[in-house]
């Protein structure tokens, strides 16, 4: 089965997802009194952490594929380049709090401020890295097969025409 333009966009989303919500059950795990709910939220902060990790991995190797095969220009390699160095090295950290996680389960010690406040670090890291793959898609236009062609369009039943471009100006200087 081909996905158009390649398998990074499908992996993507899962890796960002899983890894934001662990990072959201680490820190709810450390704020809450209730044993209850800090035993049920750790052991959805390691899964989502765990598996949020290995599609990071899988996000990784896709995204080497896609940037080695994905049409691209010289000011779009550029910022190609920075989000690949970015998700390197996120991927490098989220992989090091994994393994601090499982050593830590394994040990059956309970998640700790360091690992949280780690984890809300590289939290820091993951955002900056799909700030910069978002950029590729909406700025550069990687990775799509065609884009819109600008111009005013209608929306069916309301009459109203939207805006071509909202990002331009009119002639009064009114957005």
């Amino acid at each position: 089965m081909a996905i158009i333009p390649n398998w990074h966009p499908v992996f993507v989303h899962f890796a960002v997802g899983l890894l934001s919500m662990a990072v959201l059950f680490h820190l709810l795990t450390l704020l809450t009194r209730s044993e209850r709910l800090r035993r049920d939220w750790s052991a959805t902060a390691r899964w989502n952490l765990w598996s949020g990790t290995a599609f990071a991995v899988l996000t990784a190797l896709t995204g080497w594929y896609a940037y080695n095969t994905v049409a691209h220009d010289t000011p779009s390699h550029l910022a190609m380049t920075e989000h690949r160095n970015w998700a390197i090295a996120t991927v490098l950290i989220f992989l090091v709090l994994s393994v601090w996680s499982v050593r830590r389960h394994w040990v059956r010690r309970p998640i700790h401020w360091p690992l949280a406040l780690a984890l809300l670090l590289a939290f820091g890291a993951l955002a900056g890295t799909a700030w910069r793959g978002g950029e590729l898609v909406f700025r550069h236009g990687l990775g799509v097969m065609s884009l819109p062609a600008a111009g005013a369009h209608e929306h069916p039943g309301t009459g109203e025409a939207a805006a071509p471009d909202a990002d331009h100006t009119d002639e009064e200087g009114d957005h």
